[in-house]
């Protein structure tokens, strides 16, 4: 699908580091300034109490009209396969300060079977206005295709419609081609993490869409056209109001 897409900038994208030390509030105004669409809020890079921060990062989607997603670091199920009720309410109670549209979640240590789990997440669920989008993360248990279908076949058995954040480059961390997959979970994708993979001699690592070894067009071709896209790459430069313009400009129509 050709045209201009929805793009956003995960804040991750500015270095983790770097957002510690400016905060979150800081790289929104410059993604703003970049013309982003919309940002990503990162729960991993809040500083101290989080509830300031959040207020902050709330008004700044307030008055500059962006998108909002919420990323939360934590699984849906936890370490021990159990439903993870605090995490989710954690993550919704976020969004909703925000003013986000979008939480995304992994499915954590999800095991299937888990009928009183799935009451739980309907309930949470049940008349919100966040939109809960499950993403393929970097773990074999909670990122892979078999995981993935698994946790999808349940949610549709208790006629519970997830939507997807599909991370283009993840699949390459679990063994899986993002392209093969693409096929599989196409109609459930909502939002599109973009980064493109580097495989060095011990480990993948993301990199610039020009720079990816991946077939990354290819890749976006095979998603929905009206899905947004976050740009979730290194953003490096001395003038990075500039390197970000000309990334979001490249992710809008890149087909």
């Amino acid at each position: 699908m050709s045209g201009s897409h929805v793009a956003l900038i995960s804040l991750t994208s500015f270095g983790a580091s770097e957002v510690r030390r400016h905060g979150q509030a800081w790289f929104a105004r410059l993604s703003h300034a970049a013309g982003a669409d919309g940002i990503e809020v990162r729960g991993e890079l809040l500083r101290g109490e989080p509830e300031g921060e959040l207020e902050e990062l709330a008004a700044i989607v307030s008055e500059s009209g962006m998108r909002c997603v919420y990323s939360s670091p934590r699984g849906m199920w936890d370490e021990g396969g159990r439903f993870d009720t605090a995490a989710v309410q954690e993550g919704l109670s976020r969004a909703h300060v925000l003013g986000a549209t979008t939480l995304k979640m992994s499915i954590g240590r999800f095991r299937p079977g888990d009928a009183e789990g799935w009451r739980a997440l309907k309930g949470l669920l049940a008349g919100g206005s966040v939109s809960l989008l499950v993403e393929n993360d970097q773990q074999a248990c909670s990122g892979s295709r078999p995981a993935l279908e698994a946790f999808f076949r349940e949610a549709d058995a208790h006629t519970l419609a997830l939507g997807m954040t599909f991370d283009v480059g993840n699949w390459h961390w679990v063994g899986e081609s993002p392209l093969e997959v693409a096929s599989v979970f196409s109609t459930r994708v909502r939002y599109v993490h973009c980064k493109g993979v580097f495989r060095r001699p011990d480990k993948w690592v993301a990199v610039p869409l020009a720079e990816s070894s991946a077939p990354w067009r290819a890749i976006l071709r095979a998603l929905p056209g009206e899905a947004m896209r976050a740009i979730e790459y290194p953003l490096l430069g001395d003038d990075l109001l500039a390197v970000t313009r000309a990334a979001l400009e490249g992710l809008r129509h890149a087909d």
